[in-house]
């Protein structure tokens, strides 16, 4: 293979399908991160490592550090110590490869934009100061929103499209931005029980085709089955690992600081 040829396979890789045999690449790690807010600290010593083709599940309860550990990890805010490295090197800044999916509470649904409009904004961190919109740009976008099922709603106002949908709308973003990490805050918040099914379903196909996910997540019940891992923090961490063996009333008494019955 020429140079130009593994130039143009680099510039193109994108987790679609299920052959994405890139683990042992992509890779995030977070050692000692802490973050403050002005003399607030945020966060202190979060320590975990993940890869493509898992999902993990961020638990504590409110003001835990959840959001601002997502934030963190999609590059929007500075960390105050420690690093994030994703596919070994330093993660000083947003990148492309790494998409962040706000709480929907936090965008402004009247906004007046389409579903394909929005999709489409997926790919300008690929289009930089110069570069047009092409035909590549226009195929990427295409197979975005045919994989999360929104090509008859292409059209629509994102303010017309039921909970399900709109989240559904912000993954094509991320597919098309060719996000290889999608870090969502409460996706399943807001959601009736089918909807939260579909996305649970979507989470697991999206893994499986070589993406990571990591949510921010408040439903204890729905945590087994539906991630691969967790990670329980209450300002500092508390447990990470395999949610067979990380997610016990123990750790969810220590994050919570409560005996939780319910996870009996």
């Amino acid at each position: 293979m020429s140079m130009a040829a593994a130039h143009d396979k680099t510039k193109e890789h994108v987790c679609w399908g299920g052959g994405c045999e890139h683990t042992h690449h992509h890779r995030l790690e977070v050692v000692g991160l802490s973050v403050r807010y002005q003399e607030v600290l945020a966060l202190e010593k979060i320590n975990f490592a993940t890869e493509c083709g898992r999902s993990m599940a961020l638990i504590g309860p409110n003001g835990a550090g959840k959001s601002t550990l997502l934030k963190s990890l999609a590059g929007l805010i500075p960390s105050g110590g420690g690093k994030i490295l994703w596919r070994g090197r330093p993660l000083t800044r947003s990148s492309h490869e790494i998409a962040y999916l706000p709480q929907r509470g936090d965008i402004d649904w009247n906004f007046p934009i389409t579903v394909r409009g929005l999709v489409e904004m997926g790919r300008y961190p690929n289009l930089g100061w110069w570069r047009q919109y092409s035909r590549h740009d226009a195929e990427i976008v295409e197979r975005a929103l045919a994989s999360m099922d929104l090509g008859a709603l292409q059209n629509r106002q994102i303010s017309a499209l039921s909970g399900g949908q709109q989240q559904r709308a912000f993954i094509a973003r991320a597919l098309a931005q060719e996000a290889h990490v999608l870090l969502l805050d409460e996706p399943f918040t807001g959601l009736d029980k089918p909807a939260q099914e579909n996305l649970a379903r979507l989470f697991k196909e999206l893994a499986v085709e070589g993406r990571l996910l990591i949510a921010s997540h408040h439903d204890l019940q729905t945590v087994e089955g539906n991630f691969d891992d967790v990670i329980l923090i209450r300002r500092h961490q508390v447990a990470f690992g395999p949610v067979s063996g990380a997610f016990t009333p123990a750790n969810i008494a220590a994050a919570y600081n409560s005996e939780l019955r319910a996870a009996n």
